[in-house]
């Protein structure tokens, strides 16, 4: 099986064959290197640019307004903002042009903690992302939904941000995306660059085929009817850890992997609240304007009398960065037994 970041670039490999893509570009992205996460090793249209988020994402509009399909990568989510104005017209460019302009660009960039990289590296994006309209976004937690959101956002006329959890980039998935080899060693050999010298290594693609996730559509994990935890990226993997000890007592929840955050499934997360009357919304962006309060707003707004218990947000703590030793980062963002804690809190609630 592989793993994420081996999904991805195995998209973008299927995208260069097959939808357009004719440049994937960013620091670091192209040749040797192939990406600071290795998301791009081995593709043909990769090149580097400079150190210049402003000149990436200018580039990235440019190339979309004539048409053509681009992937860009900002190194990490911390070094974005200082392109968010940029960001807002790419959005909105649809729409001032009374449609005329599409821009069919892909944005990627990793997001979160989990790999100990201190306070410029470990951010997340989420509730920033969602506030740029014309903009979808889209974070998967296993790599076959990586695989398959970035086909369908490569060819999406929206521009697309898509946000890579770094602390699932080396995970493997349990799924085989179709065309790929059964064997992990197989594949490593394929498409995996060797250490030391790079200078005449190519990538042996393997045959990838179309797969695709829609964006808007989330996944049901998990049934249950105990409670509803809905969340995305690194803390699906936790709350599924969280579910296997809470099975053990007999104790089912409803977790719901949102996938888009924009779009986003509202027709699943509200089914599951009306079976469950109680919600989770659970991320690692900071308490303080998370996008999962606009969630628990939404369902306290439209699903007030089917509630059983008020909904609640688990995220991470509202301090100013998250440090470099592991206490400071795990007590910062949600870990699982904070979870497993809040769950059955959730439960226990009395209406």
């Amino acid at each position: 099986m592989s793993t994420m970041v081996q999904a991805i670039r195995m998209a973008l490999h299927y995208g260069e064959e097959n939808l357009g893509v004719k440049d994937i570009f960013g620091q670091d992205v192209g040749a040797p290197l192939g990406g600071v996460f290795t998301a791009t090793q081995g593709l043909k249209t990769t090149w580097n640019t400079p150190l210049d988020e402003r000149g990436i994402i200018g580039i990235a509009m440019g190339i979309a307004m004539t048409g053509s399909r681009c992937v860009a990568e900002i190194q990490f989510c911390d070094y974005i903002f200082n392109t968010i104005d940029l960001l807002k017209i790419a959005g909105n460019t649809l729409w001032c042009t009374n449609g005329k302009v599409p821009l069919p660009m892909v944005v990627m960039t990793p997001v979160g903690a989990g790999i100990r990289g201190s306070v410029y590296h470990s951010h997340s994006l989420d509730a920033w992302a969602t506030r740029l309209p014309g903009w979808k976004i889209v974070m998967p937690s296993t790599p076959l939904d990586a695989y398959g959101l970035m086909l369908s956002a490569i060819e999406d006329p929206n521009p697309v941000l898509f946000l890579k959890p770094k602390a699932l980039l080396r995970v493997r998935g349990k799924e085989l995306i179709p065309g790929e080899p059964e064997s992990e060693a197989e594949l490593k050999s394929m498409i995996d660059a060797p250490l030391g010298d790079r200078s005449n290594w190519k990538a042996k693609w393997p045959k990838v085929q179309d797969f695709r996730v829609p964006i808007g559509v989330a996944r049901h994990v998990l049934e249950g009817d105990r409670a509803t935890v809905v969340t995305y990226g690194r803390n699906v993997l936790m709350c599924e850890e969280v579910a296997e000890e809470l099975a053990k007592d007999g104790i089912h929840i409803d977790l719901i992997d949102m996938r888009s955050l924009y779009p986003y499934d509202w027709q699943m997360i509200k089914a599951s609240i009306q079976k469950t009357g109680r919600v989770l919304f659970v991320n690692e962006d900071t308490e303080v304007t998370n996008f999962g309060e606009h969630l628990a707003y939404r369902a306290t707004s439209e699903l007030f009398y089917e509630l059983l218990a008020r909904p609640r947000v688990l995220a991470a703590k509202n301090v100013p960065g998250i440090g470099l030793h592991p206490n400071l980062e795990e007590s910062t963002v949600p870990q699982t037994e904070n979870i497993l804690h809040e769950i059955r809190s959730l439960i226990s609630e009395v209406p």
